[in-house]
């Protein structure tokens, strides 16, 4: 805990000040602080005797003494603030930084004296609100850093997968780079796509059905799994059949577990997977499509 008090006004510069006295303890080791305090007490006391009993005779090996800036907490005591301190003091507060004002006001009563202690910033009934509030700000503004930095990687992960599928076949050839998790083409059919998608945990290849309407989806879902058995002998393994009565698209599906796009060391196997997948898929789907044309022509 740092505490910084100023008998009167609080000054401009308060805030950089505890801000630099926080950063100097946050770097303190338990050596140092030892120390620190040792130098302090001089010869009338033991620092570590002091320090385990104020930890109720904890064995000091046991102790933790610093856990650095943002396990500090930063207290202003003054009888006045300046706006310019209040506003840096809220600005921080949406970092998480562990800050609190406290105004405080003295009494003279005959010749007794009084304090009268005030926590302004934040206010005593919305501290728990305005430290969740920052908390969520934080989160997002993570999370926005996160989805910055995993769009590039996806953009790199897609451009050398589709290097790599060119080198096997055409599939994705007139496809560009994306910053999205997944890329698309059309299997010859408005509203019928392989798709090939990659995520944190697994990769995934996909017929996605989204040809109009959802019973119109279904209808066509349905119609490919009347073939369901000659589909999945030509493909060589099973797939998984999402009908998905819930949503208005439906999906047949393949994918490989335990892979992840954040891991440059599985690139190699998540593109021998999403090449070879989409193109047995390709194949297998293409006299289904052709008869599900002509299966709408004729109704």
């Amino acid at each position: 805990m740092i505490i910084e008090n100023k008998l009167d006004d609080t000054g401009r510069d308060v805030t950089w000040l505890i801000i630099k006295y926080a950063s100097y303890c946050a770097g303190l080791t338990k050596q140092d602080i030892l120390s620190i305090y040792q130098e302090y007490l001089g010869t009338s006391g033991n620092a570590e005797e002091r320090i385990s009993e104020f930890y109720d005779n904890k064995d000091f090996s046991e102790v933790i003494l610093n856990q650095g800036l943002n396990s500090q907490r930063l207290i202003l005591v003054a009888a006045n603030f300046r706006k310019e301190v209040t506003s840096s003091v809220l600005w921080l507060l949406n970092f998480k930084i562990r800050i609190q004002c406290f105004k405080v006001t003295p009494y003279a009563c005959g010749e007794q004296l009084f304090l009268n202690f005030e926590q302004i910033l934040p206010t005593k009934d919305t501290e728990e609100y305005t430290i969740s509030i920052a908390t969520k700000a934080q989160e997002e503004m993570e999370a926005k850093d996160i989805g910055r930095s995993s769009s590039l990687i996806r953009l790199r992960f897609w451009e050398q997968f589709i290097h790599a599928s060119n080198r096997m076949n055409s599939l994705f050839a007139n496809l560009s780079p994306s910053k999205d998790n997944w890329i698309a083409k059309s299997l010859g059919m408005s509203g019928i796509e392989i798709s090939c998608t990659i995520t944190g945990k697994y990769c995934l290849v996909w017929v996605y059905i989204n040809v109009g309407t959802k019973e119109e989806n279904k209808e066509v879902f349905d119609f490919f799994y009347s073939m369901k058995d000659k589909i999945e002998s030509d493909f060589g393994d099973q797939l998984e059949w999402d009908r998905k009565d819930e949503f208005v698209t439906s999906r047949i599906r393949k994918q490989l577990d335990g892979v992840s796009y954040y891991e440059e060391s599985d690139w190699q196997r998540m593109n021998e997977f999403l090449i070879n997948t989409a193109t047995r898929l390709e194949k297998v789907f293409r006299e289904p499509i052709k008869r599900l044309n002509n299966y709408l022509k004729n109704k």
